[in-house]
């Protein structure tokens, strides 16, 4: 049979647990969730914990009490872990195709190419080759389409008779039909709630009924994106392969606060590390930006605290300066109102583009760019660690009240010195 280009679509299962359950086996067999910022809700559920029940996003002071009844183990986000977790696993998918598309933390498209047979064995190779040398657990769909790979990955995950591989093709159309026809159109990348209940109107509940619908009746109806979804079903790519999805115009620093903050000296400290952070993450991009926007604001369940100030402010020059930055994002504080309890704050740079891409006039150049103060920033902070050093009011090493709340942190074995695990021979 002819070798036809395909896409795999590979995905981790449960990244975050599995993440944990890379290093510390013990926790095989058991229910664990892995909570959300500020140890708010469970934002990943293993299998067992999905099986007691838990929802997406229930909140944690609602399972604890109830945790050691069903054994439960809740962990605080590691992403530190998370990040190289998921670079480890890109990096080794990447030998396998010269096309690869990061999609998210834990999942990519690969261009793929060869016999159904050759295909099968290709995602079996992967899956194997992620688990033993990474050691998460994937699912791979391949398909002649994102959309067609990405269902395919569903059925692999769900089914236990593809073994966490299913080749779309290889499948009778028979059965593809059967499984389209039982889910319902929300299960389809890109398909939300409201757009559902506009399709439903229309007569469309399953993904069997969209893939037969008519794709010029679509994007009358609905838009040119939702065509391209129907013709992907139908076996018509349309979503092209990106091979870097570095192309962002933007970057958010934002967290909510483990104890808010209520006074303007404080803001300004959440701030300037905020600004410190941006001026080390355009560094390390090597771009600069024109823009920035800072924000902050309470909480939705706090109606008697209502405040949501924020402002813009263009910057003199594309910058990734730390101190032109912070600066610009001070400009928050006359908004800020002692004794308003603020949940959350940040900042936002936009319009970036290259750094050095335009060399400013002499009377406009910055001195503290040109002496690579962000840059310095950012090589201290790769080697010692965030908080190892700071730039004015972000310049406190610890005791920040206000820092996101991980009390339940498993240990960071891949990316601090200190934590590295040991293996003792006997």
């Amino acid at each position: 049979m002819r070798a036809m280009p395909q896409i795999a679509h590979v995905d981790v299962n449960c990244f975050y647990a599995s993440a944990e359950r890379a290093f510390d086996p013990s926790l095989e067999g058991k229910p664990v969730v892995v909570l959300s910022n500020n140890d708010g809700c469970a934002v990943t559920r293993s299998p067992e914990a999905k099986a007691l029940g838990i929802p997406i996003g229930e909140p944690w002071f609602k399972l604890a009490p109830r945790a050691k009844e069903w054994g439960l183990v809740a962990l605080s986000s590691n992403y530190e872990l998370y990040g190289d977790i998921s670079a480890r696993v890109m990096e080794l998918l990447g030998r396998y195709s010269a096309w690869l598309e990061v999609y998210s933390i834990d999942e990519a498209f690969l261009g793929v190419k060869g016999t159904p047979e050759e295909l099968l064995a290709l995602g079996r190779t992967m899956k194997t080759a992620v688990r033993r040398n990474v050691g998460v657990p994937v699912c791979v769909g391949i398909a002649p389409t994102k959309t067609l790979a990405k269902l395919a990955n569903k059925w692999a995950k769900h089914n236990p008779a593809f073994g966490g591989v299913c080749h779309w093709d290889s499948v009778p159309a028979a059965d593809r039909d059967g499984l389209m026809g039982r889910l319902s159109v929300i299960e389809i990348w890109g398909v939300a709630a409201r757009l559902t209940k506009r399709l439903n109107v229309l007569g469309i509940h399953s993904i069997l009924d969209l893939s037969r619908a008519d794709p010029v009746m679509i994007r009358d109806r609905f838009s040119v994106v939702m065509m391209r979804t129907v013709l992907e079903l139908q076996g018509t790519p349309c979503i092209p392969m990106e091979e870097e999805r570095v192309g962002r115009d933007q970057l958010i620093f934002s967290r909510s606060f483990a104890t808010p903050i209520t006074t303007s000296a404080d803001m300004r400290q959440v701030l300037s590390v905020y600004g410190q952070q941006a001026s080390a993450r355009l560094a390390n991009h090597r771009q600069q930006a024109k823009v920035l926007t800072a924000f902050a604001g309470t909480s939705h369940f706090n109606p008697k605290d209502t405040s949501y100030p924020s402002v813009c402010v263009p910057l003199p020059m594309p910058t990734a300066d730390p101190v032109l930055l912070t600066k610009a994002a001070h400009a928050l504080l006359p908004l800020i109102h002692d004794g308003v309890r603020y949940a959350k704050a940040g900042i936002m740079v936009t319009d970036l583009r290259p750094a050095g891409n335009q060399a400013p006039l002499a009377p406009f150049e910055n001195p503290h760019e040109e002496r690579r103060v962000g840059t310095l920033l950012e090589d201290v902070t790769r080697r010692y660690g965030r908080g190892s050093i700071g730039l004015g009011y972000a310049g406190i090493k610890s005791g920040l009240d206000w820092t996101m709340r991980r009390d339940m942190l498993s240990t960071r074995y891949t990316t601090h010195w200190d934590e590295l695990p040991l293996v003792k021979a006997a």
